[in-house]
């Protein structure tokens, strides 16, 4: 069987591992005995037995970034919890090997490499991030033979729903770009056509500061203003350089792209130092996470918050007319699933609901579904042809969901929210918000 450790002791594994998590496409170097090597142990059905499906998932359990892998995990968890107790699929009960990457490259890359080829999982499942998945899409591509799929990841960037690495990779939620086209354009139906970018400095931010400037190309504009940071900032940073950057445009609006902690600090910053215009991030962000930073650190929040706009990917959480939403909220109180107790090392507190916790939630529940479509006797083999059979399905949110052989992702829809009351809600009135 091939392993990373029989790999690493022959020494096939490290040049390539080095070359990956350097971010190189090191898919068409492998040394002619690593092929041999890995076309050998294709063979097979790892990570299904008779009494389990086995996934392998990799996130971020530490770090300013945590409550987005802890958040996804609890969502996930609540589904396959619940499904576990009813018998599993077919008799076999779904489990989640998990390991902590921190939101960077590396790690994420080591642990897929552990995932699978000593665990053996049957798939990957819900990845958090840009840069983590971008590096690992080309072990896939590598190691096609072996038939790992990666399903549902956090992110909407374009790499896994594209060639060459589309076909290893499922997505359920709607990609960056057409939520920065969202965005751009209901700013630009209100009057703001002067939009800037403060942008994670990586792939993420990347994938969205190109979704924002192609949304503002078919409005005949430019991007106004741009400012980056580092992934891995803290809320506890000044942004100040940032934030005055982006006042010399003038902007009418700021979209940004990144995560909780440095949006958050951002959003403190621009206030205190005068940038006074709607701020909008994209879903990746983390809302509640976001929004608690900001409540936490003022006594009156409201100045920091009543100009938010936060793109979604799911429906709200609150909006118990849903059936799926219904269904999420009783399986969370019912089970309150935690996060691995052994990745977890920092504080945090899990939110009752949240929208990562929601996507994670439908994350699982498609991927039973596809479980089920494998029939009594599943194997890799037939992952793709059971995703494609899906047409047209009830997911239970109001839009049906569907894949093909030129449709890797489910689901197209995209919500708009703002604050109200120290909690995030439907926004269904822009000019009345915003122009």
């Amino acid at each position: 069987m091939l392993t990373r450790r029989l790999l690493m002791g022959a020494g096939l594994a490290v040049p390539w591992f080095r070359a990956i998590a350097a971010g190189e496409d090191a898919t068409n170097r492998i040394p002619d005995d690593l092929q041999g090597v890995a076309a050998a142990s294709s063979t097979g059905d790892a990570g299904v037995s008779d009494s389990e499906f086995l996934l392998g998932m990799s996130a971020a359990f530490s770090g300013p970034s945590r409550g987005l892998g802890i958040e996804l995990h609890r969502g996930a968890s609540a589904c396959f919890e619940h499904v576990n107790r009813q018998g599993g699929v077919a008799g076999r009960r779904i489990r989640i090997r998990t390991y902590d990457d921190g939101y960077q490259p590396d790690p994420a890359v080591n642990n897929t490499m552990t995932l699978m080829l000593d665990d053996r999982v049957f798939l990957l499942f819900g990845y958090v991030g840009t840069p983590t998945v971008t590096r690992v899409l080309p072990m896939l591509k590598k190691f096609q033979d072996r038939g790992t799929y990666l399903f549902f990841p956090f992110t909407g960037a374009a790499p896994q729903r594209e060639p060459p690495y589309g076909d290893f990779a499922f997505n359920l939620r709607a990609s960056y770009a057409q939520e920065t086209a969202g965005l751009v354009d209901n700013f630009v139906a209100v009057g703001r056509r002067r939009i800037a970018v403060f942008y994670q400095a990586d792939a993420y931010g990347r994938s969205g500061w190109s979704g924002v400037r192609a949304a503002l190309a078919r409005h005949g504009e430019t991007i106004a203003g741009e400012a980056t940071y580092r992934r891995g900032t803290k809320f506890t940073s000044i942004m100040r350089s940032q934030v005055e950057i982006l006042k010399k445009v003038d902007p009418e609006a700021v979209i940004c792209i990144g995560s909780y902690a440095a949006c958050a600090a951002f959003a403190r910053d621009a206030v205190d130092l005068g940038l006074q215009v709607p701020m909008a991030n994209l879903s990746f962000v983390g809302s509640e996470n976001l929004l608690k930073l900001l409540l936490e650190a003022h006594e009156d929040a409201e100045p920091y918050t009543r100009l938010l706009v936060n793109s979604q990917v799911v429906p709200s959480y609150e909006d118990v007319t849903i059936p799926a939403v219904r269904e999420y909220r009783d399986l969370m109180s019912r089970y309150d699933p935690q996060a691995p107790e052994e990745l977890v090392k920092e504080p945090y507190t899990p939110f009752p609901h949240s929208f990562v916790s929601l996507e994670g939630f439908l994350d699982a529940k498609l991927l039973v579904e596809v479980l089920r479509r494998l029939g009594d006797s599943p194997s890799r083999q037939g992952l793709e042809a059971a995703v494609f059979s899906i047409k047209d399905y009830n997911l239970g949110i109001r839009e049906r969901v569907s894949f093909g052989p030129e449709r890797r992702q489910g689901l197209q829809g995209v919500y708009y929210t703002v604050v109200e009351d120290g909690r995030f809600v439907t926004l269904n009135d822009w000019g009345g918000r915003f122009s």
